[in-house]
């Protein structure tokens, strides 16, 4: 998956803009914090896996589904909706495998949004 459309849902990002009344700058603030922090997440759910702290997974998994979903990046919500219910469930199976999506996933969208000047 490499098209800007499937990484990002327009209709969320439109909603996004008409929610704060149009301002492309505030838009453009919660993007930059959203690309600042979500290398951290992803990181902390590797970390955590590389300790075989399972539980410890929950937390960046549900923090970076959250605000990829408040932002548009759907693909990565909807993976790390998966990473954060197998973790809550001591799913191992298959988890590790799906932080590596989540991080292949991240990239791509890092550029998808750079590449529509989301942020600042």
């Amino acid at each position: 998956m490499t098209d800007d459309q499937q990484l990002l849902d327009e209709r969320v990002i439109a909603e996004l803009r008409e929610s704060v009344g149009g301002d492309d700058s505030f838009v453009a603030e919660l993007a930059t914090a959203y690309l600042a922090e979500g290398q951290d997440y992803i990181d902390a759910m590797v970390d955590a896996l590389a300790r075989g702290e399972i539980s410890a997974v929950v937390r960046p998994a549900h923090t970076l589904k959250s605000s990829s979903a408040s932002l548009g990046a759907a693909h990565l919500a909807q993976i790390c909706r998966g990473i954060e219910h197998a973790a809550r469930d001591g799913q191992t199976e298959g988890l590790a495998a799906a932080v590596d999506e989540a991080k292949a996933v991240w990239q791509l969208t890092v550029s998808a949004m750079t590449d529509r000047r989301l942020a600042g």
